[in-house]
């Protein structure tokens, strides 16, 4: 075989290890046609369930608080939108459902642009894991590890946490027309911040989602079959 006959062979070998874009599990299709989560796509809630599935026989929920709790982060909605649910997977219901901020980087109003790296001022997406609470800059915060290497597992040197701020309001939002924005800190209203802390604190399972190619491509979370 000579090298000119190589080259597609060595070209096509990437793309055909490449894990297509994952179909929702008929189990997480079935959990979503059970629980009314005004708002939140139901694409979107299966993806988030199939990767809590995925933490939970891994044992990364193992020493949960609150291991039947999932946080969905859909950032592919308009930071004036809810797009923060907290849900009981057990009870199949919603306990919870907030605005969130996203960072300085990633959009205006519209989210677009993540990143894992310091200083970008971007929001990660991916797998996390709630850990320990803190009082900061913000008040009482929430840190936060991230699970996925090169899509958030940066989180904890970048201080990326769940806290509260005074941007996520309706008075902003009829000043600016949008939320304002962290340095890439999920950031909630100050009078949600602490009861959405008590709820999650502890090692729940955070999915920020988006529709971004390579994340949905490559999340070991969204392919747990196939590893």
């Amino acid at each position: 075989m000579t090298i000119l006959t190589l080259f597609p062979l060595l070209f096509s070998m990437p793309a055909a290890l490449t894990p297509a874009v994952p179909s929702p599990s008929n189990d997480a299709l079935a959990v979503c046609e059970q629980l009314s989560a005004p708002g939140l796509a139901p694409d979107v809630l299966a993806h988030a369930i199939d990767a809590h599935t995925c933490a939970a026989r891994r044992g990364e929920l193992a020493k949960s608080a609150h291991p039947e709790r999932l946080v969905v982060i859909d950032y592919s909605l308009p930071s004036t939108a809810t797009r923060l649910w907290v849900i009981d997977l057990d009870q199949r219901r919603v306990l919870d459902a907030q605005r969130v901020a996203h960072g300085q980087g990633t959009g205006d109003d519209l989210a677009s642009v993540f990143s894992n790296n310091d200083g970008s001022h971007q929001s990660s997406l991916g797998v996390f894991r709630t850990a320990e609470t803190y009082i900061g800059e913000h008040g009482r915060s929430l840190r936060l590890d991230g699970l996925e290497p090169g899509f958030n597992d940066r989180a904890r040197v970048r201080t990326i946490v769940l806290h509260g701020a005074d941007y996520v309001s309706d008075t902003f939002v009829s000043q600016v027309g949008r939320l304002g924005r962290s340095w890439g800190c999920p950031a909630v209203s100050n009078d949600a911040v602490g009861p959405l802390i008590d709820e999650i604190a502890g090692g729940t399972l955070v999915v920020s989602w988006y529709p971004d190619a390579t994340w949905l491509h490559q999340s070991t979370f969204l392919h747990c079959d196939a590893l």
